[in-house]
């Protein structure tokens, strides 16, 4: 028997604008730079506006506005030397922020970290300077302690089942007890200046070579990762960036970087803890947003059950975050060890678990897990140790100083809740 193919149901087409109808669509900005030049940019920025995608934008604005108050109060605020001694100053904290990044965009909290710097402060002390043990080794183990450390935090979090926030507070007692308990009676552990921690934060490249070429290095590296990557992108048939938009931000890369060249040859030369503190950032960029231990990292902060579902093991993720945490501790410790050139009873107390704590939210990095990037803890510890030299200089009290510090982090982690908020009423969150 013959089917009627008139009389039999059919799917009626659906036009694309009829199917798009109440939908927001995805823009990809490398689409609207290659079709509409320079309009483009506009357009992206002001969907991103609606879209509460502020991203690094309110950190910039509030470095400039800054830069702008502090100048106009003191001219010698962007001097040569104080913008040397604030790039210098940022890197401790600024190391220990980038570890917290990674333990945020988990959605938790590590309180330990103040007390694991000093304690990696002190071991390396008691180590190289009391004991003579080998300066290299003793900076390895001081490292290693605060992996350490970590690993045991991320053991009772991830194993045991015990709120990231409780184990690190407990983190934050135990750890500072043993410090005192490590540098003895004496409590303070001077470090020579021929020793390599001292050597972090004072030592400095004079030759006025190093800044021009390690900013000509990072320019072509710059160059090549996105023109490379764009050419993948090409090749695979999904949107890129026209070439004139890679040499356009290229340019603008090359001017911040042989500008801030030029101000370092004009003080003292290259700092090696700025070396090594980008240098880090790079990496950890790089891990965070190419690999996929990285992309593991944000899908557990956006979903723990979806992740586990996905076949990732969220015990060993979580274990290893916190790890890195302790880590970049240490390392950030050892770093403020070398500013006083000493290991003491103060090492990793005071406001530097806030501030550590500050410059990660500040720069960007959202307190509930999933959005963030380590290039938020230079961009939020610049921020703070900017107000806290300006302030400074001004001769303004440590106690307005702080009150100062706190208002700029509540500011920060209210624009996040309302940015947050536009991005669920968006369909973006």
């Amino acid at each position: 028997m013959s089917i009627d193919k008139t009389s039999a149901p059919r799917h009626r087409a659906v036009d694309a604008p009829e199917a798009a109808e109440g939908a927001v669509a995805a823009v990809d900005p490398r689409l609207l730079v290659q079709e509409q030049g320079f309009g483009g940019y506009v357009t992206e920025f002001k969907r991103k506006i609606k879209a509460g995608e502020l991203g690094s934008i309110p950190v910039i604005v509030g470095l400039i506005v800054i830069a702008v108050i502090f100048t106009s109060l003191n001219s010698s605020f962007l001097g040569a030397g104080n913008i040397t001694d604030i790039l210098v100053q940022m890197s401790g904290t600024g190391l220990i922020a980038t570890g917290i990044v990674f333990v945020l965009l988990l959605g938790e909290i590590d309180l330990s970290v103040g007390s694991v710097s000093g304690l990696s402060s002190a071991i390396f002390a008691v180590l190289a300077i009391t004991h003579g043990m080998n300066e290299v080794l003793a900076l390895i183990l001081a490292l290693v302690s605060g992996a350490v450390a970590g690993a045991i935090h991320g053991f009772f979090f991830a194993r045991i089942g015990v709120p990231a926030f409780a184990v690190t507070l407990a983190g934050l007692l135990f750890w500072s007890g043993l410090m005192l308990q490590v540098l003895g009676p004496s409590g303070t552990i001077n470090i020579p200046n021929d020793n390599v921690v001292y050597k972090l934060e004072n030592y400095f490249f004079s030759d006025v070579a190093a800044a021009y070429i390690l900013a000509l290095v990072a320019v072509v590296v710059y160059f090549w990762a996105s023109f490379s990557g764009n050419r993948k992108r090409q090749r695979a048939g999904v949107p890129f960036r026209p070439v004139a938009d890679t040499i356009m931000r290229t340019v603008l890369v090359a001017v911040a970087a042989f500008g801030v060249a030029v101000i370092f040859n004009q003080y003292k030369g290259l700092p090696l803890a700025v070396v090594i503190f980008v240098g880090l950032l790079v990496i950890t960029d790089f891990v965070l947003r190419r690999t996929t231990y990285g992309r593991k990292i944000f899908a557990l902060g956006g979903s723990v059950e979806a992740s586990r579902r996905a076949g990732i093991n969220v015990t060993w993720i979580r274990i290893s975050v916190f790890m890195i945490s302790g880590g970049f501790a240490s390392l950030g410790g050892l770093f403020l060890a070398s500013q006083i050139a000493a290991a003491n009873q103060g090492a990793g107390a005071g406001n530097l678990l806030m501030n550590s704590i500050a410059a990660a939210v500040i720069g960007g990095t959202s307190l509930f897990g999933g959005r963030g990037r380590t290039w938020n803890a230079l961009l939020g510890v610049l921020v703070i140790i900017s107000i806290q030299v300006g302030l400074g200089i001004q001769g303004v009290a440590a106690p307005i100083v702080s009150m100062v510090t706190g208002a700029v982090l509540l500011a920060t982690v209210v624009i996040d809740a309302i940015t947050r908020k536009t991005q669920r009423s968006a369909g973006r969150a």
